[in-house]
């Protein structure tokens, strides 16, 4: 009994790694310590009422960008784990099996687990106050998204310490996710994690296109929505449509593990270049996914920053738009080496050399607006500007690689490593930071301190360049993505070492960052206007942060920057607003069923992952009773009268009531 219970605890929990069990105690450590502190401080009745039941748009926006700083911590070790590996040759820092993992989880958490829920976080703080709504249209499905993307991730991320993180690869190409390669539990935590928060993002994108379309303040016409908004709305439509690929693979995968189907095996019958046709169907629009809505925060900044409207309005909402479409087009770019024949080939290569003019076109509509402006460099456009550089130079190199004949040099080499991290983090990460700034006091009530900002502003992109630029020379020079370790005569030391250095750079970045927030909740100066950046979009046109409500009285929109002309109209006038007549206001009920259902899908997900049947079919009957309660309540809503709205805004306004 006593050999059988040992048997067990050591094929499920992961041991003989001394990184991994000090991975573990820190865990348990940090777990006991959020306990202490919950039940020392009398906090567990707040959580659950204030928190973990909300449906608020704007609480479910944070906890998703919570979430995306943690995820970025977890996705920003194994990246240095990864570099101390190739820092010098014949390095034997880490184990062959455990670098496999490493970069398979790197890439599945930076991409779904920080760039997602930075992005959701960000359409749900700021989407609903831009087109002056007070909420989004399904709050309750907006919780249910949320907590479905949490558990999913962390059903994924216990897998770094329980059974066993997965190690074929970010994308888990057939034959090495088979069981006949992966016969271990750790690709049944990569498919279950990311199909459980893949159902959260699928419901972001409905609930959200339904917002912009349903939701919009009274005479905002599409043609007049600000353009972050439009670059959601462009995202949603890629996100409803690629996202039902990658279910539909993930499915198909888990029935060749779970059951021994046969659709991407060659001995039954099957082929893995379907797998790897359908994971790029979803995966290269996921590209465009989390980097259109970086375009539409850096329009947003620069126009704010140069105190100008943007240039070429209509010109960048088709730009977005056809992006959108053409996203669909190009995911056989991912394998021109894979012999499709030469006819495919050249069509995608075509298609990916067309969607460069949409997104390179962007470039130019800023550096127009930016021309002649009154520019302010404060942190959020810093970030817009160290974009631009980058971004074009990842774009050049992706044209490069679009080039068939040119590809099958450049294929499966660090060259690509450099692409792919020049785009995404000069234009995902680089993005989102500036959004993260510059919405920052609408989300808290004042600003993150600048002077640390720009510290870690410069400890960024001093380090991504000396990061990444020297993967292009390794790339050209014959070495390979997943390389774990390699001998001093090949002569890619030097370059390595220098691109290690880069890496902690951008570590030593993050560090600032974390400093720069915890020095500015010490010492925070609050936001009294709302309008700390002189902005132009209606969410600078309320209290920060804003009320539970949003806008006691829906505003009239009549132009674009509806907030920047209404102050340029009260300015020229100088008469006083109107008095202001409050009616109550309808607002949804906070509801614990989202999070019960999501927990549930966690351990359901649980029990798929160890072939616990015991646990999964309970866990699945607890979601269909959660579902059939949820349909047989009624008392979901409820008002805010006129007074206490009356009450609220002048209390946000320093009037005393």
């Amino acid at each position: 009994m006593l050999d059988t219970i040992k048997q067990f605890a050591s094929e499920f929990f992961v041991t003989g790694d001394p990184l991994i069990l000090g991975a573990q105690v820190s865990i348990g450590l940090s777990m006991v310590a959020m306990v202490f502190v919950l039940t020392y401080f009398r906090k567990w009745v707040w959580l659950w009422r204030e928190w973990l039941t909300s449906v608020d748009h704007k609480r479910i926006g944070i906890m998703y960008i919570i979430c995306s700083i943690m995820m970025l911590f977890r996705g920003g070790v194994d990246a240095l784990l990864m570099r101390l590996q190739l820092a010098m040759p014949n390095s034997e820092f880490l184990q062959a099996d455990h670098y496999n993992q490493i970069f398979t989880t790197h890439g599945v958490i930076m991409i779904l687990f920080m760039a997602m829920p930075l992005m959701f976080g960000l359409f749900n703080i700021v989407v609903p106050l831009q087109i002056g709504a007070r909420d989004v249209a399904y709050p309750f499905l907006n919780s249910l998204s949320f907590w479905m993307f949490f558990w999913g991730a962390m059903l994924f991320n216990v897998s770094f310490v329980i059974g066993g993180s997965p190690d074929a690869g970010w994308l888990s190409y057939p034959p090495l996710s088979e069981m006949s390669h992966s016969p271990g539990v750790g690709e049944n935590f990569y498919i279950w994690g990311i199909q459980i928060s893949g159902i959260g993002s699928l419901a972001t994108g409905i609930n959200f296109i339904v917002t912009i379309l349903k939701m919009r303040a009274p005479g905002m016409k599409l043609m007049k929505m600000p353009m972050f908004t439009w670059s959601v709305f462009s995202s949603c439509i890629m996100i409803i449509f690629a996202f039902p690929i990658l279910t539909v693979t993930l499915a198909l995968l888990f029935l060749d593990r779970f059951l021994g189907a046969h659709f991407f095996t060659l001995d039954g019958g099957g082929n893995p270049m379907m797998y790897i046709n359908l994971i790029w169907m979803w995966g290269h629009p996921e590209v465009y996914i989390v980097v259109v809505p970086a375009f539409g925060i850096f329009s947003e900044v620069v126009s704010t920053f140069s105190k100008k409207k943007l240039f070429g309005y209509k010109s960048m909402v088709f730009a977005m738009l056809i992006i959108s479409l053409l996203s669909f087009f190009t995911w056989a770019h991912h394998f021109f080496t894979m012999g499709s024949g030469a006819n495919v080939n050249a069509f995608f290569a075509i298609s990916t050399m067309l969607i460069a003019i949409p997104t390179g076109a962007k470039v130019f509509n800023w550096l127009f607006t930016m021309y002649r402006g009154k520019i302010r460099f404060t942190t959020p456009m810093m970030w817009t500007v160290a974009f631009i550089p980058c971004f074009v130079i990842g774009g050049m190199t992706g044209v490069l690689l679009s080039v068939a004949p040119a590809d099958f040099q450049f294929h499966n080499s660090y060259f690509l490593i450099a692409h792919f991290h020049q785009v995404l983090i000069g234009g995902v990460a680089f993005g989102y930071f500036a959004g993260l700034y510059y919405w920052w006091p609408k989300m808290f009530g004042f600003k993150l301190n600048e002077h640390l900002g720009k510290w870690a502003f410069w400890l960024w992109n001093i380090g991504f360049y000396v990061c990444f630029m020297p993967q292009y020379f390794l790339g050209l020079d014959g070495m390979t993505r997943r390389t774990y370790t390699y001998s001093f005569d090949m002569g890619w030391g030097p370059l390595n070492l220098v691109s290690t250095v880069g890496g902690f750079l951008m570590g030593i970045g993050f560090i600032f960052q974390v400093w720069q927030i915890a020095h500015s909740i010490k010492f925070r100066e609050p936001d009294v206007s709302g309008d700390p950046w002189d902005g132009r979009t209606l969410e600078w046109s309320i209290p920060s942060p804003a009320p539970i409500y949003n806008f006691a009285v829906l505003p009239q929109v009549s132009e674009t920057d509806a907030w920047w002309e209404e102050k340029e109209r009260s300015a020229a006038s100088g008469k006083p607003s109107a008095p202001i007549v409050y009616e109550p206001i309808h607002m949804p009920k906070n509801s614990a069923i989202p999070f019960l259902i999501s927990a549930l899908w966690f351990f359901a997900g649980f029990g798929f992952v160890w072939d616990w049947m015991w646990l999964t079919i309970p866990a699945l009957i607890g979601v269909g009773i959660c579902m059939i309660a949820r349909s047989f309540s009624y008392d979901t809503d409820y008002y805010i009268p006129a007074d206490e709205v009356k009450r609220t805004e002048a209390a946000l306004k320093g009037a005393k009531v």
